[in-house]
């Protein structure tokens, strides 16, 4: 099987590999060879393929699914915007935490994020989701201020908090691919 694929040089200092809805992208360092990128592909090429038939797979799964449109993505931002950091400073109290700032965006890819700094960021496709979604997000997230991993520890702290995370984390595995795609493939 020919692998097509589009190339970006930069400078970076290794070879990488995404798959989005363009197909695959290889990105290199200015210096690699076209051999060191055939043989990059070659090493790859069960990766390659897998990734690309299940992103093919989903695309079809979801190809009679309604886009939201940047102005649903934006009228979902602003709930989020007021309705997240209330979340946020409820669920920081029960935890013992701080944290510094929120941001939420329409993301491609995460739910959630806390920095090292303590900033939290969170992704406004969370409003489509039911609300005990949202607080397994926050709690999640949250913890992360006193574990920055994902140990059994980490798990102790976001079950003390939130006993229900794992069935609304089981919720977002089995929905969170179509609202994903709903919410990534409007252009601005």
């Amino acid at each position: 099987m020919e692998i097509k694929y589009r190339l970006i040089r930069s400078n970076r200092k290794r070879l990488s590999l995404e798959i989005n809805e363009s197909g695959l992208t290889i990105r290199a360092p200015k210096y690699a060879g076209n051999d060191d990128i055939r043989q990059f592909i070659m090493k790859n090429e069960s990766w390659i393929i897998k990734n690309l038939e299940k992103y093919d797979s989903r695309r079809k799964k979801y190809e009679g699914v309604k886009k939201l449109s940047i102005d649903e993505i934006r009228q979902l931002a602003d709930e989020a915007v007021d309705y997240i950091p209330k979340r946020v400073e409820y669920y920081a109290k029960v935890i013992g935490v701080t944290y510094g700032r929120i941001t939420i965006r329409n993301q491609k890819t995460r739910w959630g994020s806390c920095s090292s700094k303590g900033n939290l960021n969170f992704n406004c496709l969370l409003m489509l989701t039911p609300k005990e979604v949202i607080d397994s997000i926050v709690v999640h997230e949250l913890c992360h201020r006193i574990e920055m991993n994902h140990s059994k520890r980490f798990y102790e702290l976001v079950l003390n908090a939130f006993p229900e995370y794992y069935k609304w984390n089981n919720w977002l595995k089995e929905n969170g691919a179509e609202i994903m795609y709903k919410g990534n493939n409007c252009i601005e």
